[in-house]
């Protein structure tokens, strides 16, 4: 009986009032200002998407979402992929608010689960940028050099 209220607090932990800010997303394929453009306009047509900040000589796009809105990781990279490139890099800038993180357990910010890679035991608290480690979110040669097991949908590998 213990083992299972043991369990049950550490869950119920593990759901946050984190949220998400925004997110910067470095793509890569691109040649032109048109390219950048063309995936400008496609993040913009998101629903939660408030305004999206490009930054052609880097090939980075600054996201910023509207209030209370669930935020999609996914749709955010498919956007990007069926303008015609790949996400290189994606990063998460999260407001935890004291959330406990713990090896192998997954913090859940509104419906994601997070599974923190290397990060140990400690207390999140403030704006912390998280960096996405599964397939189509970083490089093919990072994502080869960690290559972690798929997970659920809505479960994301990630480093701070």
């Amino acid at each position: 009986m213990k083992k299972i209220l043991f369990i049950i607090a550490i869950a119920i932990s593990m759901i946050t009032t984190a949220q998400v800010n925004s997110v910067s997303l470095q793509a890569s394929g691109l040649t032109c200002s048109m390219c950048s453009n063309a995936i400008n306009k496609a993040l913009r047509t998101l629903d939660f998407v408030l305004d999206v900040d490009a930054d052609i000589k880097t090939y980075t796009f600054k996201i910023s979402f509207k209030p209370n809105s669930v935020i999609d990781f996914d749709k955010i990279r498919k956007k990007v992929v069926d303008a015609g490139f790949t996400v290189y890099a994606f990063i998460a800038d999260i407001y935890f608010n004291n959330v406990q993180v713990r090896k192998e357990l997954p913090v859940i910010v509104q419906d994601k689960k997070l599974l923190f890679i290397n990060a140990g035991d400690q207390v999140l608290s403030g704006n912390k940028q998280v960096k996405i480690l599964d397939k189509g979110f970083v490089s093919p040669k990072e994502y080869k050099k960690n290559e972690f097991p798929d997970l659920a949908l809505g479960t994301f590998h990630v480093s701070l």
